[in-house]
C-alpha cells in the first residue's frame, strides 16, 4: 500500500494514513512517497517494519552516518537541522500547552562525549532499530567524533590478536560485552571502559589504547544486558574532567554526565540565569552539574541526590573547584522545609515529581522553582499539579539530542502573591 508522510509524530516517526488506519513509518520525512508492505503492532500505534521510500520529500538532506536507517541510534539525520529544532518546538508546545522555543545545539556532530558500543557475534556497533538480539557493526560514530574511529580500531585489534569471545546476546554469553568511550570535548580527555563477564583479561588490553587518558575494565557480574559493572581495575587516570565555562567536573566510568557538553554550556547558563535569591537547593543533584556551576556564581548551595556515588562525586567536584556546596545522601519522597530556599532546582528522572514531593511543595510554598526535564509529558502532568500555587515565569528547550526526537525543556515557576 502507498502513501505520503504527512507529519512526524512526538517519537520522530512519519505518518501515512491508508484509509481509516496511520502508519507510522521510522526514517521517512513529511512528503515522502512511500510503499508499506508490513507492520506491527506496538501498544496502540500500527508501525511500519517493512517498507521503501518511491519518491523521496524535498526536504530531505544527506545523512553524514552511513548506518544511518538500520542503526537504531539516529532517526533524524535526513531531516535538516533547522526542521529538527522547529519540530521539537511545535512538540513541546503541543504537549505543554503554551509555545516553547528551542535552542538548537551548537554542535550537530561531533557532539556527544559518550556512546556505549555491543561487542557481540553480530557485530561492533550499535542495537539494529527495532531488535534487542541483532547489532549494526560499524566502523564510527558521526554524533561522538572522530576519536570513536580510532578507539574501535584498536579494539578491533585486541580481537583479532587474542580471540577473546564476543557477546552473544540472545544467549547471554560471551565475555566481551561493550565497550563505553568518553570524551571531555573542552578538554580533550579520552576514557575507554571495557565491559566484559567474569573472566580474565589479557594483561595487554590497556597498550592498545595507550593514547587514552584512562583506561578501565569493569565487570557485569549480573545477567542483566547493561554497559556498566564492578570495577575491576583502571589504568592511567582515575578519572578524565569535562569543563562547562570556568567549572570543571571530573568524570567517572560509573557517573552519569549531561552527554552532549557543547549544549550543557547553554543548559547551565540558562538554569543560573533564571535562579532567583540567595539560597538554593538543588534537588536530584547528580555530580553537582547546576549546584556547583551556581556555587561558583556566589549562591548557596545545598544538594539532595539519591545515588550515594554521584554525592560522592559531587562533593569531589565541590572541593576541585574550591565552592562551599554540600551534597547529601537523600531521596525525592523525604525533603524536609524547602522553605527556607529562595529556588529549588529540581531535575528528576523521566518519571518526573514524586507525588510526595509535590505535596510538600504545596505545602511549603518556595518562591521559586527551575524544573529541567527530559520528558515533556511528566513535566505537564507535575504543572498540572502545581499551577493552583505557582505561574509560568519562563520555559525555554534546548536541543541536546540531534537527530533523535528528544528535548530539554527548562521552565520556571513563581510562587503566586
Amino acid at each position: 500500500m502507498r502513501g505520503v508522510v504527512e507529519r512526524l509524530d512526538n517519537e520522530g516517526l512519519g505518518v501515512v494514513r491508508l484509509g481509516k488506519k496511520e502508519v507510522h513509518v521510522p526514517f521517512t520525512a513529511p512528503g515522502d512517497e512511500v510503499e508499506i508492505r508490513r507492520w506491527r503492532k506496538r501498544k496502540r500505534t500500527l508501525v511500519a517494519t517493512d517498507f521503501e521510500v518511491i519518491t523521496p520529500s524535498p526536504m530531505r538532506t544527506e545523512p553524514k552516518c552511513p548506518h544511518f536507517g538500520i542503526c537504531g541510534g539516529c532517526l533524524l539525520q535526513h531531516i535538516p537541522y533547522g526542521e529538527q529544532v522547529r519540530f521539537k518546538s511545535d512538540k513541546l508546545s503541543r504537549i505543554l500547552g503554551f509555545d516553547v522555543d528551542v535552542v538548537p545545539s551548537p554542535v550537530i556532530y561531533g557532539h556527544r562525549n559518550r556512546i556505549d558500543v555491543v561487542i557481540s557475534t553480530k557485530g561492533v556497533g550499535f542495537r539494529r532499530r527495532g531488535t534487542w538480539w541483532d547489532a549494526v557493526d560499524i566502523e564510527w560514530c558521526p554524533v561522538f567524533g572522530d576519536s570513536s574511529r580510532k578507539v574501535l580500531r584498536s579494539l578491533r585489534d585486541f580481537i583479532e590478536d587474542f580471540k577473546p569471545s564476543l557477546y552473544e546476546i540472545r544467549r547471554n554469553e560471551g565475555f566481551l560485552r561493550y565497550i563505553v568511550i568518553r570524551e571531555g570535548k573542552f578538554t580533550g580527555e579520552l576514557m575507554v571502559n571495557l565491559v566484559t563477564s567474569e573472566g580474565g583479561l589479557p594483561g595487554e588490553f590497556p597498550g592498545y589504547f595507550d593514547y587514552a587518558t584512562s583506561v578501565y575494565w569493569s565487570v557485569n557480574r549480573t545477567k542483566s544486558d547493561v554497559s556498566y559493572g564492578d570495577v575491576e581495575r583502571f589504568w592511567g587516570s582515575e578519572f578524565i574532567r569535562e569543563k562547562l565555562d570556568d567549572v570543571t567536573y571530573l568524570i567517572h566510568p560509573n557517573s552519569f554526565f549531561q552527554t552532549n557538553s557543547h549544549q550543557a554550556v547553554n543548559l547551565v547558563r540558562r538554569v543560573a540565569e533564571l535562579v532567583e535569591g540567595e539560597r538554593v537547593l538543588d534537588l536530584y543533584s547528580g555530580v553537582g552539574t547546576f549546584g556547583i556551576y551556581l556555587a561558583k556564581r556566589g549562591f548557596s548551595v545545598e544538594g539532595i541526590e539519591a545515588n550515594p556515588f554521584a554525592v560522592e562525586m559531587a562533593n569531589k567536584n565541590a572541593r576541585l573547584n574550591g565552592v562551599e556546596a554540600t551534597f547529601t545522601v537523600g531521596e525525592d519522597r523525604n525533603v524536609e522545609n524547602l522553605s527556607k530556599y529562595d529556588t529549588v532546582i529540581v531535575d528528576p528522572p523521566r518519571a518526573g515529581l514524586h507525588p510526595r514531593l509535590i505535596r510538600k511543595i504545596l505545602k511549603d510554598k518556595p518562591q521559586s522553582i527551575v524544573y529541567v526535564s527530559c520528558n515533556p509529558k511528566t513535566l505537564r502532568a507535575n504543572l498540572d499539579e502545581l499551577v493552583g500555587a505557582y505561574s509560568l515565569d519562563a520555559a525555554v528547550g534546548l536541543d541536546m539530542f540531534p537527530h533523535t526526537p528528544h528535548v530539554e525543556t527548562v521552565v520556571k515557576l513563581k510562587l503566586k502573591v
